[in-house]
């Protein structure tokens, strides 16, 4: 089965789920040019970088739902996660087009002064996977609950260890500046865990040891990947030079924790329980070789499509869509991928989880 059948058939595996969707009603191509008088709507989407797998995934679910719509849909990215000039020029630009609305994963707050102009300009402006900070920033939001997703896999790590001393290596995405995305991950990790954290906002403020939901915990490391293969590689590295029994590893991306294993694997050790965020059709099939324990799968194609459709609907009839309850934001879902289920906690096999991957 390829790949793109997989993200196919999860669309509609996504609703046994729980998976938040938005009711947007469906508009003909017609509907979605400007002002109804066959003049060509103008859209861009921003990502973060053009080459991850989740990004691109994000960018075809709007390719999709703007083909169906008749929209043109530029795509624009950072050069990076921590380029926010590549961003906040992808939206000077579509100012100047004359773009209808803009849909961004934000790369933090340096773009908000931007965002702002772009809606003093009468464009519409949504965040993708991201939240900007303050949320309000934008228009609406449609995005994962990341400290939920990294909540999920942090009871899967404690359940795992059945009451054994959690020996922890923390791998987060950057430490020169903060984004929500990478201390929602890491501070839901450590409260699935049941270790107490600080300041939820503040990654690396949590005491180093004391005792999670079923024994007592060691941070051996807090260290920064910037995300990228190469990155996870040297922060785990630096985490075994300081403690070469490191039994749990949380990586915020799938990226940085297969430089994790690398890492893992030269130094011999083959026991530590390795879990990560994204659920990529590469992170499923870790899962499934034993190089990650559980991954929490999210759905950017979803984000993408449906940040489209919320265009669309906007377009229409001047509506934005309605957050989950309880959120200030639209919620796209996660779930657990594990083939080694704990007891009590929710999960899906890499079977089901292949079959929703991107």
């Amino acid at each position: 089965m390829t790949r793109t059948t997989h993200r196919r058939r999860g669309q509609a595996v996504l609703s046994g789920l729980a998976v938040a969707a938005l009711a947007l009603t469906a508009c003909s191509s017609d509907d979605a040019e400007a002002g109804g008088d066959g003049s060509t709507t103008y859209v861009t989407i921003i990502t973060k970088d053009p080459d991850n797998h989740f990004w691109t995934a994000m960018v075809e679910g709007a390719e999709e739902a703007a083909a169906d719509a008749g929209i043109e849909l530029t795509v624009a990215a950072g050069a990076d996660q921590s380029d926010a000039d590549g961003q906040i020029q992808a939206i000077e630009d579509a100012i100047a087009r004359g773009d209808s609305a803009i849909l961004i994963a934000n790369n933090g707050p340096a773009v908000n002064d931007a965002i702002e102009r772009a809606r003093d300009e009468g464009l519409l402006v949504l965040a993708l996977d991201t939240p900007t900070d303050p949320v309000d920033a934008v228009d609406a939001t449609l995005a994962t609950d990341n400290f939920e997703a990294g909540q999920l896999i942090g009871q899967w790590a404690a359940g795992s260890l059945d009451g054994e001393q959690a020996t922890i290596a923390l791998i987060n995405l950057f430490d020169d500046k903060i984004v929500s995305v990478d201390y929602q991950r890491g501070q839901g990790f450590l409260d699935g865990m049941g270790i107490d954290i600080a300041d939820p906002e503040t990654n690396g403020d949590e005491s180093a040891t004391g005792e999670y939901s079923a024994g007592e915990y060691e941070i051996v490391c807090n260290e920064a990947s910037n995300g990228s293969e190469d990155g996870g590689r040297t922060a785990m590295e630096n985490c075994l030079s300081l403690n070469p029994d490191i039994n749990v590893v949380y990586t915020a991306n799938e990226t940085s924790g297969v430089g994790a294993v690398q890492a893992l694997e030269a130094a011999g050790n083959t026991d530590a329980l390795v879990v990560s965020l994204d659920g990529s059709c590469s992170g499923v099939d870790s899962v499934a070789a034993g190089e990650f324990g559980a991954v929490a799968q999210q759905y950017p194609f979803q984000m993408g499509l449906q940040g489209i459709e919320a265009v669309v609907q906007w377009l229409d009839d001047g509506t934005l869509p309605e957050p989950t309850e309880g959120s200030d934001f639209v919620n796209t879902g996660t779930a657990l991928v594990t083939d080694e289920a704990v007891d009590g906690l929710d999960s899906i096999d890499t079977t089901e989880g292949s079959e929703l991957c991107w």
